[in-house]
Formats: C-alpha cells, sequence, structure tokens
C-alpha cells in the first residue's frame, strides 16, 4: 500500500514563516494522565475539495466528509477530547483551509481547529491536507499532508488523527494501526472461533480463517506482514504463521501435548510458546521459520504458561504456579534468572509487556477478572477495569491504551474492549460477532 507523507509546504503557505509566529509557551496541549480536567473541545468540520472528482472510492467531496468523521471518531476515542463533528458546525470553503475565521469558531466553544482539504491528482492518487490550529491564539500548530491511493482514505484520516493527538499530547500515536482477533459465533458450548482482523477503529472487516479448525491467541509479527497463531484441527494443537498478502500459512510446529499462546520475539526471529509434556507445562521458543529443535526456557516443576518479551528482546515475563497459585515472573532471554514480580491476594495471568518497557499488562483474578499493570520489577500495581470478567490485555503501539475482553455473565457473550492507563475511558470497539483474544499490532509502515 502507498502513502506518502508529504511537506504541505509544497503546495500551501512555507510552515516555517507561520511556526514563528507560535508563542511555545502558549500552545495547546492535553494532558493524558490528568483524570481531572475537561475534555479538549476541538472542531472538525468536513474537509472540502476544489473541485469534486469521482474516484474508485467516491468523489473527493464524499470523501472529505467521511475523513473528517474518522478523524472525530479516533479522536473522541482517545478520551482526551470533545469533537464538534461537520454536522454541528457550518462547513468551510477550500480557499478558508489556510485562512480559518477564528470568530466564528470562537463561537462554538472550541479550543482547537482542524482543518483541510481533499485533492484528485492526475496520477489517480489523493492528497489530503490536515492542519491544527488554535482558536484562541489565531495560530497555526501544525500541518501535515498525505498521498494515497483512493481506496486508502481511511489511512490518510488516521494519520491525520495521530499528528493531532501526537502534538496536543505529546505521546506517540496508535490510530494507524490494526488489530487480529478472534472472532465467535455459535452457541455457548460449541463456539465457532475464526481468526479475524480489522482497523483500530473497527473499519476494514476481514474474517482469515473459515472456522473449521479452531483458532486462538493470534498475534502481527513485528513487519505486519503475518499472524501467529494456535490452530486445533483434529484435536491436534498446531502454531501457524499465516501471511496477510498472500493469504497462504504455514506450519511452524505441531504436537499431539497440549500447547498454548503463540509469541513472536521482538526481531520477528523466534516464537515463544508453552507446551505440557507429563503433566508439566513449559515454555519453549523456536524458529520462526519453522522447523528445527524447539528450546526449552523453563524446567521448574508445575504449569509455566504465556510468555511476552520485552521490548528489546532480553527478557521475558511469563506466569507460573510454581508457587502454589498462579503468579507473574520475568526472566532473561535464555531462560536464566527466574523471579517473581507479582505478590498479595488473587491469581495473576496472561501477561503482556508493553511497547514502551515500562509496564506489563496483565489478568488479576481475584473474585471477578479485572485487568491491570504493573512495573516490570513488580511494583505500582494497579487495576483498570472492575467487570466481572476481563481478560487478555494487549497494549495500543503507543503503550498508552490497553485492549482486552469482556465476557458477560450468564450469557457468556464475548466482546473487546479498551482502556486507557488512568483506568477511564474505557470503551467497546465495534465487532460484527463476538471477540476475544484481541492482538493490537505496531503503527502500519
Amino acid at each position: 500500500m502507498a502513502l506518502t507523507n508529504i511537506s504541505v509546504r509544497k503546495f500551501i503557505l512555507p510552515l516555517s514563516l507561520i511556526l514563528w509566529a507560535v508563542p511555545a509557551a502558549a500552545q495547546l496541549t492535553v494532558d493524558v494522565e490528568d483524570t481531572s480536567s475537561d475534555d479538549l473541545v476541538i472542531a472538525v468540520p468536513g474537509l472540502p475539495t476544489q473541485q469534486s472528482i469521482d474516484t474508485p472510492a467516491g468523489s473527493t467531496s464524499e470523501l472529505g466528509a467521511k475523513i473528517s468523521d474518522v478523524i472525530v471518531t479516533d479522536l473522541r476515542s482517545s478520551g482526551l477530547f470533545k469533537p464538534i463533528g461537520r454536522n454541528q458546525v457550518r462547513g468551510i470553503s477550500y480557499s478558508e483551509v489556510t485562512a480559518p475565521q477564528f470568530p466564528y469558531w470562537t463561537g462554538t466553544n472550541a479550543s482547537a481547529l482542524i482543518q483541510g482539504f481533499v485533492r484528485a491528482n492526475p496520477d489517480g492518487k489523493l492528497t489530503v491536507g490536515c492542519y491544527l490550529y488554535d482558536v484562541a491564539l489565531e495560530t497555526e500548530l501544525t500541518r501535515q499532508g498525505f498521498v494515497v491511493e483512493p481506496r486508502d482514505w481511511r489511512r490518510a484520516a488516521h494519520k491525520c488523527a495521530d499528528s493531532i493527538y501526537s502534538r496536543l499530547s505529546g505521546e506517540s500515536p496508535f490510530f494507524d494501526s490494526r488489530i487480529a482477533y478472534i472472532a465467535e459465533t455459535g452457541p455457548k458450548g460449541n463456539r465457532v472461533k475464526r481468526l479475524a482482523i480489522m482497523d483500530s477503529d473497527g473499519a476494514n472487516h476481514r474474517f482469515i480463517t473459515n472456522g473449521q479448525a479452531t483458532a486462538l491467541t493470534p498475534r502481527f509479527s513485528p513487519d505486519y506482514k503475518s499472524i501467529v497463531y494456535l490452530s486445533f484441527l483434529d484435536g491436534n494443537p498446531r502454531i501457524y504463521v499465516y501471511d496477510i498478502g498472500t493469504g497462504r500459512q504455514r506450519l511452524i510446529t505441531q504436537s499431539t501435548n497440549p500447547t498454548f499462546a503463540p509469541r513472536w520475539s521482538p526481531d520477528g526471529k523466534w516464537i515463544l510458546y508453552s507446551m505440557a509434556i507429563a503433566g508439566n507445562t513449559d515454555i519453549y521458543k523456536i524458529s520462526a521459520a519453522g522447523g528445527g529443535r524447539p528450546q526449552q526456557l523453563t524446567f521448574s516443576p508445575g504449569i509455566d504458561i504465556g510468555g511476552s518479551f520485552s521490548p528489546d528482546g532480553s527478557r521475558i515475563v511469563f506466569e507460573s504456579d510454581r508457587s502454589g497459585s498462579q503468579q507473574l515472573y520475568v526472566m532473561d532471554a535464555d531462560g536464566s534468572n527466574e523471579r517473581r514480580i507479582s505478590f498479595g491476594g488473587g491469581r495473576f495471568a496472561t501477561p503482556e509487556w508493553s511497547p514502551r518497557g515500562d509496564l506489563i499488562a496483565f489478568t488479576k483474578m481475584a473474585g471477578n477478572f479485572r485487568i491491570g499493570v504493573m512495573t516490570p520489577s513488580g511494583g505500582g500495581q494497579r487495576l483498570l477495569t472492575d467487570s466481572w470478567q476481563d481478560e487478555a490485555p494487549t497494549w495500543a503501539p503507543n503503550g498508552r491504551v490497553i485492549q482486552f475482553f469482556r465476557t458477560t455473565q450468564g450469557s457468556g457473550k464475548t466482546g473487546i474492549w479498551q482502556v486507557d492507563l488512568t483506568g477511564r475511558n474505557e470503551r467497546q470497539l465495534p465487532t460484527p460477532v463476538n471477540g476475544s483474544d484481541p492482538a493490537w499490532g505496531p503503527l502500519l509502515p
């Protein structure tokens, strides 16, 4: 997919001339850790086009409206912004994009304003411009431009939202990313579980497997080209790597022994998994190329499951009942230097290392199941959710938002949810069927 981030200065005013007028100390910001302040009101009118031209994805006028809607949805989902969408404000002309009518926007109570445009290029591609303004100071804060194929207009919208989020929060972006998960259909005692992928906002949903074999615990490869997952066919577990581009999959390993939770190493060269032999479950790693002999990393009596590499690949966090109850442990990547990091009441499971390396997300089981975080040394334990059964956390690419799946008591229905590190901004992600085992991939290349 071709998506080119271009300098807007090539076709509009030079960026430097505008930035000079912005006093750094007065720039708008949002605090991702402040739960007491109100969400920042930000206006997002439809993106105008100089001349509406039909494209394979719709006219440029139609795409300008749709891009505005995606930006609104993205920013609202972060929990930091209160967007005012195109149906709540007047439309703007093409010439206004770089010359906002600030007295009008002041009257909307918006503190920030996003304006942009959509233009069809002679080569059939689209140019999408994206500008952020401080309404009170009447100044431009940032601008971005993207050249995309018409079919990729949603990615341009996510990129615009990412640039606004990063500019105002100081955090890394996460909207232009994808999610793999297990799509569940059928009665509670006879679920059909298929591998599926979608954009971070639930759009562009696609089933990957047909349900003939039960699929579990998917994870994107670091380069986004493939997904590792566990498949059960005729009762036998197999670990496959599915190539997203070709639709083909290759077998990594299979066994008649129970096998669990495959995970990539950060360099994409290894796959971590757990396997039970003669009643003892240990953690192994095997070459992602397939074949070869798996290397056993744990040897203690008990059940060692899961495993998630630190971002630098030097350590692994996993769960084990070797102490008598499920707890979290960290070891070096070669299996040495094991040490327990979770203590206190309850059991701990499904640890997942943050892409920033500063935290480990987990499921805590103490009556109900809740999602929480702690540091890699076991400090600063905090629970972020409080429902009947939340489990299997996975991190957003920027390490600020955690996705998990929630099971509804009684019905057994499952859904994909997310929460940020403040414990607020909890929301359900739309999926066409029940969903479990989410896996949030890195930012798209």
